[in-house]
This record gives structure tokens, C-alpha cells and sequence, in this order.
């Protein structure tokens, strides 16, 4: 079974598609971590909440985003953002990893038991994520890893 590439791309034959679905479903998380939420006009929950705070302070010393204006949340029903920690798992809820597992679990199906780290090399100013689990169609173990750069 085929599975077409993202970000669309048109050939001779048509849409190009994927071979795997673990390249499918890898295309699908880089456009999912990579889509800021209410950029979408079909569906505004959609993307990593964290893309939407790349303005606001990052605070290296607690791990957190500092919360700059007097509103406790930059988007309605999503107070809290500025209490989770950027380095974590998905294990604990107040994590950003957390939110991603969350995501992930909504708009990818094609996996089971996800789990989700994220760690924040001080250093290097990047954000490593793993996203690990079971593609359902094949019961096989899934991983992907990419990394985010830290925007001050």
C-alpha cells in the first residue's frame, strides 16, 4: 500500500507517494511539529502549540517560556503553557512533550503507544525530539527524531 509523500508533490504518474509507511507517517510528524496551531483555517487545532510561543522569552535557567504579556495563555482553553518544561517526557504532564503526545495521538493514527521526549541542549540551542511507538498496521516499533532550534 502507497501512502502519498507530504508536502504534495505532482510527477508524471501522478501524486508522489511514499514507499514505507514509516516514511509516510515521518513526513506527516515534520508537518505536524513544524505547523504552528490556528495557522490552519480547515482545522486551527492542528500543529504543535510550541511553534506558537517562537516570540515569546525562552528562559534557559528554569527550562521554561516566560510569559511576557499580562494574559495567563497566548490562545483560549490553553492556560498553562508558560508552567510546562521543554525538557521532558511525555510521561509527565506538565511537559511539552506531553502536548505533542497529545497531538500526535489526534491527528496520527496510524500509531500505537506513543511516547514522546524532548530534551533541550543548552549549548547547541536546539531542542532534540524522539517520537517512538507501534505502527498498528504492521505491529512494528516506530521511531522518529528530529531537532528544533531554539529562537532567542
Amino acid at each position: 500500500m502507497d501512502h502519498i509523500n507530504i508536502p504534495l508533490q505532482i510527477t508524471k504518474r501522478g501524486l508522489d507517494r511514499a514507499t514505507t509507511v514509516k516514511q509516510s507517517i515521518d513526513e506527516w510528524l515534520a508537518v505536524l511539529l513544524g505547523t504552528p496551531c490556528y495557522s490552519s483555517a480547515a482545522d486551527p487545532q492542528f500543529g504543535f502549540v510550541f511553534n506558537n510561543m517562537r516570540f515569546e522569552i525562552f528562559n534557559e535557567g528554569e527550562g521554561v517560556i516566560y510569559n511576557s504579556s499580562d494574559s495567563p495563555s497566548i490562545f483560549e482553553g490553553q492556560e498553562g503553557l508558560y508552567d510546562k518544561k521543554i525538557t521532558g517526557s511525555s510521561k509527565n504532564l506538565n511537559t511539552f512533550a506531553a502536548e505533542l503526545k497529545a497531538t500526535i495521538a489526534k491527528y496520527e493514527r496510524r500509531l500505537s503507544d506513543v511516547s514522546v521526549s524532548m530534551t533541550y541542549v543548552r549549548e547547541e540551542r536546539r531542542i532534540y525530539i524522539t517520537v517512538k511507538g507501534v505502527i498498528k498496521s504492521t505491529e512494528t516499533d516506530y521511531q522518529y527524531s528530529t531537532t528544533m532550534n531554539v529562537w532567542n
